[in-house]
């Protein structure tokens, strides 16, 4: 696939590391003492504007799948997305920074209908992405992450086995778990593996489920949430757009909230803005502060201020505190491991959160992959069954590789398949394989289909 990114930053820098092995990669950018810092990986790199037809033509920007454009200027980004549009098919991802530009895109492109018309395929807001994926992880209690399929009709859940499981050195066929519940994969350290029934859970596992709301809910009441897990208090540490952002989304539900941010003028703001939130202005890492306000007493403490060091103090006095749950934002994606390590229930990152968007809206849905767990080591795709298709069981599909069809979608019903289950022609699949067998996957349904 041939890919351009405009823009040599952090983000850009990301996505060519991540890509550049299996992708043709080139990097547009202005300030060539940027470009040099790509000069290790094996990629292009054009010294310009994405907004100057000469240089999209340099780029061969008529024969691209994708582009990108992550420059610091909203306004930049979105001239190289329209730029890009009226002169190629390819799929375009506009990164901005600014809310005001995310919701004029959306209206943008929501009243687009003619061939001439803007529409970015993809426009992402990093910050907003953290606060939604903040949001499920607080409002799913214990969950690690959350991922919403077929217009939510399936979800994958996924949950750390702590000491107190009843999970703990359980083998699966010993587990009964409900019908519309699977196991789809286990990730023990830095190794993910789809299981059998005679492997057991481990202590700090990470397992991956996937199935329906309600399925999921049982198994989630049942085995991992009691009443001591439910969240009626939340505290937020930072005051920028991202703790702004999840304030406001919590004041929807029945939680309380307290955010305490150092500024005092944005503390201003924020009154102005928020009616159920109770500000407060002081310094976050400033123990006998938040000893007073009972920070040991709350269910889930979320640090969100603009520096990793400072987020990484918060959590680790607000869990010594006595905090049930911890979740703190890191910038740097190689730290967010050392986060987990030393403490921190669950680290996320603006960065990684539109690493993701991009994997799973624009270059992974080429391939009919819809998300990414684990550090990208698991992969669910969709397959679609053709119209030819002649009617076999599950159990006698005989896959090639390890993979989960999690679930069969059959017009509007969702199916949760046993070994009995029929696949039939038209049917939609949800299916959980490692990252490297994911292609080979598609290509089985493929030829076993034709």
């Amino acid at each position: 696939m041939k890919i351009v990114i405009y823009g040599a930053g952090d983000i850009a820098s990301i996505l060519a590391t991540e890509f550049f092995e299996d992708h043709d990669i080139i990097v547009i950018d202005p300030n060539q003492q940027k470009l040099n810092q790509f000069a290790h990986l094996d990629l292009s790199t054009i010294n310009g504007d994405a907004s100057n037809i000469n240089i999209l033509n340099q780029a061969d920007i008529k024969n691209a799948d994708v582009f990108i454009a992550t420059s610091e200027l909203d306004e930049a980004n979105i001239v190289g997305c329209i730029m890009t549009k009226y002169l190629s098919c390819a799929k375009t991802a506009c990164f901005v920074s600014r809310k005001e530009c995310k919701n004029s895109l959306k209206v943008i492109n929501e009243n687009a209908t003619g061939e001439n018309d803007i529409n970015i395929n993809c426009v992402i807001w990093p910050e907003e992405l953290l606060t939604r994926e903040i949001f499920s992880i607080i409002t799913v209690p214990d969950a690690v992450d959350v991922e919403n399929f077929n217009r939510g009709k399936t979800r994958l859940l996924e949950y750390k086995i702590k000491e107190n499981s009843p999970l703990l050195n359980k083998k699966l066929k010993d587990v009964d778990f409900n019908e519309e519940t699977l196991v789809v994969g286990i990730a023990r350290e830095d190794f993910l593996f789809i299981p059998n029934g005679d492997d057991s859970f481990k202590l700090n596992d990470r397992c991956i489920f996937m199935g329906t709301p309600e399925g999921l809910d049982l198994t989630s009441f049942k085995f991992f949430i009691d009443e001591k897990s439910a969240v009626e208090n939340v505290a937020i540490i930072g005051g920028g757009t991202v703790g702004f952002e999840l304030a406001k989304l919590l004041e929807k539900t029945k939680i309380k909230v307290k955010l305490i941010e150092k500024d005092y003028k944005r503390c201003e703001l924020l009154s102005e803005e928020l009616n159920k939130t109770l500000i407060l202005n002081a310094d976050g890492t400033n123990t006998e502060f938040l000893t007073q306000e009972g920070i040991g007493g709350m269910d889930v403490v979320i640090a969100l201020t603009n520096r990793d060091e400072k987020n990484l103090l918060c959590s680790l006095i607000s869990k010594q505190l006595g905090a049930k749950r911890v979740i703190s934002r890191v910038d740097r994606l190689m730290t967010a491991t050392l986060f987990e390590n030393v403490g921190v229930d669950v680290a996320v990152s603006p960065k990684q959160a539109a690493l993701n968007e991009i994997k799973n809206q624009i270059i992974d849905s080429k391939m009919g992959i819809i998300a990414s767990v684990e550090k990208d080591m698991g992969k669910v795709q969709e397959i679609q069954i053709g119209c030819d298709f002649k009617d076999i069981s599950l159990m006698n599909l005989k896959l090639p590789y390890r993979a989960v069809v999690a679930t069969i979608q059959r017009g509007s019903r969702v199916i949760i398949p046993k070994g009995q289950t029929l696949i039939r022609a038209n049917d939609t699949l949800l299916v959980f394989s490692m990252a490297e067998d994911a292609q080979k996957i598609k290509n089985f349904f493929k030829n076993i289909g034709a």
